[in-house]
């Protein structure tokens, strides 16, 4: 396992014999609890581009930041004006009012260990955000970042996931199919962007949607959240089986 404050750009090399397989992980709210942050954050980003405070922001669950935006400039009347951008004073906000997520520091560091098994993530938040979150509490050493999927794309998240399983493929020079890759997430939207982008689905009951929900939706499994590791691990192995009988 990495030292504390190290970095990694990808998984341990896997033997030749191993099947690659691929783990996307949302970050809001299945590994960290920014909500708080996120709030904040948009209620800045959107008074430093309109000059105007945020009065209502639109339903988040599942979305990316553009498509987020963009509706509260919709449902708060406004158009964009060109500003300077916002400080940097809210990325101090994130230890102190996010937290992690039960489980999720040894979900993700023990997938790490799990020879052929690569893992990245798929969010709706822009790549920088993204980064800042996952280097906060540690994650970004366990996840290569350079694959992943963001909220910078201004694509669907189904888009999103079928893209960072082109670039994965390309790194790792693997195959990466809907067999072989894997979702998880907390929301009906992502269950849905998994469906869309060709991958298996782990719902997490932990944030947005409710565990009836997620499996009404279509999740693959549901579980409650991550702090029984081997239950996560179980559950990759699962979804995966058919492809090592």
């Amino acid at each position: 396992m990495p030292k504390e404050g190290s970095a990694i750009s990808a998984q341990p090399p896997a033997p030749h014999d191993v099947q690659p397989r691929l783990v996307l992980w949302n970050i809001g709210l299945t590994l960290v609890d920014a909500a708080r942050v996120d709030r904040a954050a948009y209620a800045e980003a959107f008074r430093a581009t309109t000059g105007r405070p945020l009065i209502q922001l639109p339903q988040m669950a599942g979305r990316t930041d553009s498509e987020i935006f963009f509706e509260a400039l919709a449902v708060n009347a406004a158009g964009p004006r060109p500003v300077d951008p916002a400080g940097d004073e809210l990325r101090d906000l994130i230890t102190e009012r996010g937290r992690l997520m039960p489980g999720a520091r040894e979900a993700v560091a023990r997938a790490w260990q799990v020879p052929g098994l690569v893992q990245t993530v798929l969010t709706g938040a822009i790549r920088p955000n993204a980064l800042e979150v996952l280097r906060a509490f540690g994650l970004d050493r366990y996840l290569d970042t350079e694959i992943g999927g963001y909220g910078s794309e201004v694509y669907p998240k189904g888009a999103m996931l079928l893209n960072a399983r082109g670039r994965a493929g390309e790194k790792y020079r693997a195959d990466f199919t809907e067999d072989t890759t894997v979702y998880v997430a907390d929301s009906t939207r992502d269950v849905e962007a998994a469906r869309l982008g060709g991958a298996r689905s782990i719902g997490v009951a932990s944030g947005r949607s409710a565990a009836g929900e997620l499996r009404d939706a279509g999740a693959d499994v549901v579980l409650d959240d991550l702090a029984d590791t081997e239950a996560v691990l179980a559950a990759v192995d699962r979804l995966t089986a058919a492809i090592w009988s």
